[in-house]
């Protein structure tokens, strides 16, 4: 189980525990986390769980394929750091992960 933090974009902290296996969006939705859209279900094929992953994180969460990648093109203010939340698969290494998320979602 790990802790995840996320930040919305008006600087308002949602901390919570997600178990290992899930992805940091399945956390955001069973917890009612608001800015995660989440409209295919996880399932790559939109862009509406569009995080920021800050800077010391990166490593630990990996980058993008290719699908992810074609996503990003349609989320709103893609920067470093951005990533699908749906894409990002929940372990022990990621306990203290923090995530921002953006001012919209598409």
């Amino acid at each position: 189980m790990a802790k995840i933090t996320y930040i919305e974009h008006d600087g308002t902290s949602h901390t919570i525990d997600c178990e290992n296996g899930m992805t940091v969006m399945e956390g955001a939705i069973k917890n009612s986390i608001p800015g995660i859209d989440a409209d295919c279900g996880g399932a790559c094929a939109c862009a509406t769980c569009h995080v920021y992953v800050d800077d010391a994180w990166r490593e630990k969460t990996g980058t993008a394929e290719q699908m992810e990648e074609d996503m990003l093109d349609f989320a709103f203010d893609v920067r470093d750091g951005s990533r699908l939340s749906c894409q990002i698969k929940v372990s022990d290494d990621l306990d203290g992960l923090v995530v921002r998320l953006p001012e919209k979602q598409f």
